[in-house]
């Protein structure tokens, strides 16, 4: 049985059946080391990826892991409603030797009731052999019979064929022998499988240009990530002919990972002109891949291609000259088409531009201040010079730009002093008690709190004298507080005399930001940050931020 391989449509056709985009997310990605799906992250994955428009969702294997059983259950009886993917289940073929019908783990892939079923099989002739520990011909039996059960109980079938390039080079007929025992009995489409991720995006790209060639069946693509070259491969062998390619969300997945599904949907749409999502989801890439991340509590990759928060950001002076120009002059294209933004990063590699770009993301003008761009240009060349680094502290770089710009002070008060005692009991106990003395309002306020660290302390004391004029601060929250000690470069002591850096991030109902301070005293530093950061709250509480300005 052969089908010809289906070929791209011109841009703003909608693709259809004519090319799959498969996700793995939940059975190959779930295999990355430190990811552990719940069966309700399962399904809120399986939604944020049906909403994004792709075709297919492969949601685990029924019978050989309980949560995945689970999962296919609970998405039977209602609680999984998909409007864009068919859901797939995934499973081998009959074990050697038996009847598909009496195979209890190809019972559990229809019980599962999902309308595509996935098998994988050997197509590499040593795994066939050394593995299985059975022979080429019972292989294809495995295969032809169990393709053939699950067609006649209504399901559509797709073959991963593991080790498939490996296995060619070592005995193409077997591999293609494989493919062919799936296509004859029902199959829709037949994976090539990189399983180990060695190889290289030419190699690739010949071997499924000559399968095709040889077999005239519809191929798919499943590549590892092992050489680094994943997505390089997926897109060589969409190009080479493959209609169905299969990805993880931001490449999760066992050793070194996946193809990336939004590098290569993003490839493949601004690229390659190919319609692979339904109108309007390209723009939903960036949001997309931080659900997805928030789910599998992984950070996000900042330097993910496309929808990394660093994939557009600009940090060299040069680069800013010319965006200032034409933005897209140092981007390969607009970021906002995948719901991304442009950064321009101020850093002591930042000439005017750079200021001037950076002033203009915060909705301050300084294009017609040439004074104040010099100004805000020394003041980060000197201050990192000495440690700060501003392109992660937005917040302190736009209090910089302000007050260059001569405008009054953020912050509702002025700091005369500070103390902290620190106390360890009999108990073992550590306690931090913090005394500030500020002028607020033109009155002088003295508070002290204690907390479990000197920076509690420091800040539980801020707010209390802070609160009564600043009733605001009950919605500030300090949500992530990072200290790092820089190379004695930076200042003349080292180890514990060493200069510090910290970082606060401070959030409201409304967004988050974060503030620097750096000095060669952990205390004096932390405390640097906390008062930009309630220096910005009061900013942001002052002025609501201008339209299209995120604070």
């Amino acid at each position: 049985m052969s089908r010809p391989n289906s070929r791209t449509t011109p841009a703003g056709t909608p693709l259809g059946d004519d090319f799959h985009v498969y996700d793995t997310t939940l059975r190959d990605g779930a295999q990355r080391e430190g990811i552990s799906y719940s069966v309700a992250d399962k399904l809120a994955v399986a939604r944020h990826l049906d909403a994004l428009g792709v075709g297919f969702v492969e949601g685990g294997w029924p019978g050989a892991l309980p949560k995945d059983t689970e999962f296919f259950a609970r998405a039977a009886a209602g609680e999984l409603e998909l409007r864009h993917a068919a859901l797939v289940a995934f499973g081998s073929t009959r074990r050697a030797g038996t009847r598909a019908g009496d195979d209890p783990q190809v019972r559990a892939l229809l019980d599962s009731q999902a309308p595509v079923v996935t098998l994988v099989a050997k197509s590499d002739r040593r795994h066939v052999e050394l593995a299985l520990r059975t022979d080429v011909a019972e292989n294809r039996a495995m295969v032809a019979d169990t393709v053939a059960l699950l067609r006649a109980e209504g399901r559509r079938v797709f073959l991963d064929a593991e080790h498939f390039f490996d296995g060619y080079a070592f005995d193409p007929d077997t591999a293609l022998g494989v493919l062919d025992a799936a296509m004859g009995a029902g199959a829709d489409v037949v994976v090539l499988c990189d399983t180990n991720g060695g190889m290289l995006p030419l190699r690739i790209a010949e071997v499924v240009a000559e399968v095709a060639e040889r077999t005239g069946f519809r191929l798919g693509i499943h590549c590892q990530d092992d050489t680094g070259c994943a997505v390089a491969n997926s897109v060589a062998a969409v190009q080479a002919g493959a209609s169905h390619v299969q990805c993880t969300a931001n490449g999760y997945g066992e050793r070194a990972g996946n193809a990336d599904l939004f590098a290569v949907v993003g490839n493949l749409v601004s690229k390659l002109d190919m319609p692979v999502l339904p109108d309007g989801a390209f723009a939903e890439l960036t949001r997309t891949s931080h659900a997805l991340a928030e789910i599998a509590n992984i950070a996000p990759d900042t330097h993910q291609a496309y929808v990394g928060a660093s994939a557009f950001a600009h940090k060299a002076g040069l680069h800013a000259s010319a965006i200032k120009v034409d933005p897209e002059l140092y981007n390969h294209m607009d970021p906002s088409v995948v719901g991304n933004g442009q950064r321009v990063l101020v850093t002591e590699m930042a000439g005017r531009s750079s200021v001037e770009l950076k002033g203009a993301e915060f909705g301050l003008d300084l294009a017609g201040h040439s004074s104040a761009v010099s100004s805000v240009v020394a003041t980060v060349k000197e201050r990192e010079a000495r440690g700060w680094s501003f392109e992660a502290a937005d917040a302190s770089l736009e209090l910089v730009m302000r007050s260059a710009l001569g405008e009054p002070a953020a912050a509702p008060f002025t700091v005369e002093s500070y103390r902290v005692i620190i106390e360890r009991l009999a108990g073992g106990q550590v306690v931090a008690e913090a005394t500030v003395r500020l002028m607020v309002e033109g009155q002088r306020v003295i508070a002290t709190e204690e907390g479990n660290g000197p920076i509690n302390a420091l800040d539980a004391a801020l707010r209390a004298a802070l609160t009564p004029s600043c009733p605001w601060l009950d919605d500030v929250e300090l949500a992530d507080f990072k200290v790092r000690i820089l190379n004695p470069r930076h200042g003349a002591g080292h180890g514990t005399d060493a200069v510090t850096r910290v970082l606060v991030e401070s959030a409201d109902g409304a967004g988050s930001w974060t503030t620097v301070g750096v000095h060669g005293n952990v205390v004096e530093a932390s405390w640097l940050a906390l008062v930009d950061a309630l220096a910005y709250a009061a900013l942001r509480h002052r002025a609501p931020a201008p339209a299209g300005v995120a604070r």
